[in-house]
């Protein structure tokens, strides 16, 4: 029989454990699954391991790593030992996502069209301007249903005191909801059993709500909507994402050189003709949607993309110009957003930041660094992240110095303790805690919002790390939210 906990007596852990602590309930939701998993052998639970991987391996579950030489293609990380919230955990995220979403709409359907909250000095007018992701081609426009963000991703962490904060958040082109859906079929390939001990709420509706929110936005009558994802193409690292949603959501997967613009609208190259194509899922960054407006070196968009987009002939998901809101120095104004549009508290709290290009943030920063976490406001995918106390005093009076160089590219952040989660160490052959964070998926297109329940659980695998993300050693669990 495996004892799932023992490991945590011998490490010592403190801090947040969601598993000890759901224990501890006499309503424990964990209590019936570690007992299934407890009476396997530890040959037994490896055996289901390698068929989790098998199963990953058959629906092409990989992403790639890149480095100066070349590339590889791994099976994306994956424990089966799920995370499991029940309905009021999730009942206060879900709303709190949807809040902080529809307040970031609303910003930018404001920033791009007069600015009143910079005007009202809310939020400063210099800092706006000076993000490289402000697209002035956006300005005095408004998309379909004045939706900019009809797919965002919120990264939440759950800290030492057992509340839920708000890391950051993902509007340009959020990923990771494929590995939400692939989870739960490993899932339910491997240990099916487990399903019947709790009612779970499903992701595979996830699909049906993205396709149903594109066609909302479209601005046409269903029946003659014609949706596509455009990707850049295989070498991607996400590409496998690209491909995945494209089938299950039943829409076309095309690359730049499949569509053309005619008379301002965009159509699709068939071998028996054109197709005009209505909304435009795109997986591609601004600088190389169009040629004629952005990068023209770009061989990645479609020339004249932009002029169909302002003419309304064609919906783009996400909307230009969004990635204002994925700066994270931006990031710490949402409370003030949440207040200001909707005469609301914010229902998640966000992360304390220390915004740089302000003196008195930048003066306490210089001052408390060894105690905090640097970031640059713009890099995704735990890269540049400096934590502090873990950095030499070279290293601390290095980046003092590009602090100092320039201080509009960071912020810093006090350490949050991540909960941490039972998690199955192949090479250790046993059960361990590791840090976990969570994004959750909104979608605002559709007539109303929609969250998915579940989201994506990311696990630092690496013993003592905080940084859960693929690309620095990270995996990922199934979330299981209780009906």
């Amino acid at each position: 029989m495996l004892d799932i906990t023992s490991k945590y007596k011998e490490l010592g852990i403190s801090g947040f454990d969601e598993v000890i602590q759901d224990l501890k309930s006499p309503n424990s939701h964990y209590k019936g699954f570690l007992e299934i998993i407890s009476n396997l052998g530890i040959e037994k639970f490896e055996a289901l391991n390698e068929a989790a991987k098998i199963s990953f391996l058959n629906q092409g579950v990989t992403y790639a790593l890149y480095n100066s030489e070349e590339s590889e293609e791994k099976i994306f990380p994956f424990d089966l030992i799920p995370r499991i919230l029940d309905h009021d955990e999730w009942d206060q995220i879900e709303r709190g996502v949807i809040q902080r979403n529809t307040a970031l709409n609303m910003f930018l359907l404001d920033v791009y069209n007069g600015g009143k909250i910079l005007k009202d000095k809310v939020v400063p007018e210099k800092l706006i301007m000076s993000s490289k992701h402000y697209c002035k081609w956006m300005e005095n426009f408004t998309p379909n249903k004045s939706i900019y963000c009809h797919i965002a991703g919120t990264d939440l962490i759950r800290h030492s005191d057992g509340e839920f904060y708000v890391l950051e958040d993902n509007l340009r082109s959020p990923s990771g909801v494929s590995y939400v859906l692939t989870n739960r079929v490993a899932m339910t390939r491997v240990i099916p059993n487990v399903f019947t001990h709790k009612p779970i709420e499903p992701v595979s509706v996830y699909t049906d709500q993205l396709l149903r929110a594109m066609w909302n936005v479209s601005g046409k009558p269903l029946g003659d909507i014609f949706c596509a994802l455009l990707t850049p193409g295989a070498y991607n690292s996400a590409y496998f994402e690209h491909t995945f949603l494209a089938q299950k959501v039943g829409i076309e997967l095309v690359e730049g050189r499949d569509l053309y613009v005619e008379d301002d609208k965009v159509f699709l190259k068939t071998i028996g003709g054109k197709i005009q194509v209505d909304v435009i899922y795109r997986r591609i960054d601004d600088d190389f949607l169009d040629p004629e407006v952005f990068r023209k070196d770009s061989m990645l968009g479609v020339k004249g993309l932009m002029r169909a987009y302002k003419k309304g002939n064609v919906t783009l998901l996400n909307a230009p110009g969004t990635g204002i809101s994925d700066d994270k120095a931006v990031c710490a104004y949402v409370p003030d957003m949440i207040k200001y549009y909707l005469d609301e508290e914010p229902i998640i709290k966000n992360v304390p930041t220390y915004i740089c290009e302000r003196p008195e943030d930048f003066n306490y920063v210089m001052e408390h660094l060894e105690s905090l976490v640097v970031k640059p406001v713009d890099l995704s995918g735990g890269y540049g992240v400096c934590i502090c106390d873990q950095m030499s005093k070279a290293e601390i009076a290095e980046l003092k110095e590009k602090l100092k160089a320039d201080p509009r590219n960071y912020i810093a952040q006090p350490k949050m303790h991540l909960s941490t989660h039972t998690t199955f160490i192949e090479e250790e052959k046993s059960f361990e805690p590791r840090h976990i964070d969570l994004r959750t998926f909104t979608i605002l297109g559709g007539e109303t919002p929609f969250v998915l329940k579940g989201g994506l659980t990311r696990t630092a695998l690496v013993k003592g790390s905080l940084i859960v993300n693929s690309s620095q050693g990270g995996g990922s669990k199934d979330t299981w939210i209780i009906k």
